[in-house]
């Protein structure tokens, strides 16, 4: 089974920066290969927002209310994908949630995985 752990989460001031890293680790057995890879953003009554993605190829699409302050990036000898997140708006607030879509391996290949999310708060 595959674990994606988030980090970097926190509370900020808007126009502060902060980084989120996402580690996807596999218990019995080793990860070769790793395909898109996603942050999504989830606030409460409102569905679950794509933020950015990143393609085992390198070609990054962001949500429109991001682009041009949030950078997304990925260490596949580390098996991480992270958002840069500059500039920080209230309404960036939210859980963020790290999603891969394919994963290769040492046993069958994993698909649709999730993390259990990030909180990140601004504050004006």
């Amino acid at each position: 089974q595959v674990q994606l752990v988030e980090s970097g989460g926190g509370s900020v001031q808007a126009g502060r920066s902060l980084r989120l890293s996402c580690a996807a680790s596999l218990s019995n057995g080793v990860i070769f290969g790793i395909g898109d890879m996603r942050w999504y953003r989830q606030v409460p009554g409102k569905e679950r927002d794509m933020v950015a993605t990143l393609t085992r190829a390198g070609d990054a699409e962001y949500g429109p209310s991001v682009k041009s302050r949030f950078a997304i990036s990925r260490d596949d000898k580390k098996k991480t994908v992270y958002l840069q997140m500059n500039n920080l708006a209230t309404e960036d607030r939210g859980v963020y949630i790290c999603y891969i879509e394919r994963l290769v391996s040492s046993r069958e290949p994993l698909y649709d995985s999730w993390g259990q999310g990030t909180q990140v708060t601004v504050f004006s």
